[in-house]
């Protein structure tokens, strides 16, 4: 169910990016539009009848912000989102280094164990040894 709403997520976040790239080169189309339009424009004292009066100037301003606009907006989407994998990576590391120290203590308290463990077989192996020697001497006598 999680990996579903993951992939609906995704699938969100990857059509409103594409919106967006629509709009930048929707956006960057009529920049070009306009300003091919003002290097098309007639030169001064020359009839422009067929030439619609558009005003190019506040046209190009409108665009480069509209454009400016749009960019910062993808650029937002895609900064969350590595700031976002940059605070994931940071919180693993952190878990990855603690789950370390706390493996480090458990081997070491499995070494400690194991060292006791061979020490208590020594003894009783010398014990049953000494036994052994007694019983023997016990016989033989």
């Amino acid at each position: 169910m999680s990996a579903n709403l993951s992939e609906k997520v995704d699938s969100i976040e990857s059509d409103s990016n594409l919106a967006a790239v629509s709009e930048v080169e929707a956006g960057i189309r009529d920049f070009v539009r306009n300003d091919v339009a003002y290097l098309r424009r007639p030169a001064a004292g020359t009839p422009a009848a067929d030439v619609p009066a558009v005003d190019t100037a506040a046209n190009a301003d409108a665009t480069v912000s509209n454009v400016n606009s749009l960019i910062q907006r993808v650029a937002g989407t895609s900064l969350a989102e590595i700031e976002n994998l940059v605070t994931e990576l940071e919180s693993l590391r952190d878990l990855l280094h603690s789950e370390g120290q706390r493996v480090q203590r458990e081997i070491a308290g499995y070494a400690q164990l194991s060292q006791a463990a061979m020490k208590s077989t020594r003894m009783i192996s010398d014990n049953v040894a000494q036994w052994k020697k007694a019983a023997e001497n016990l016989r033989g006598d």
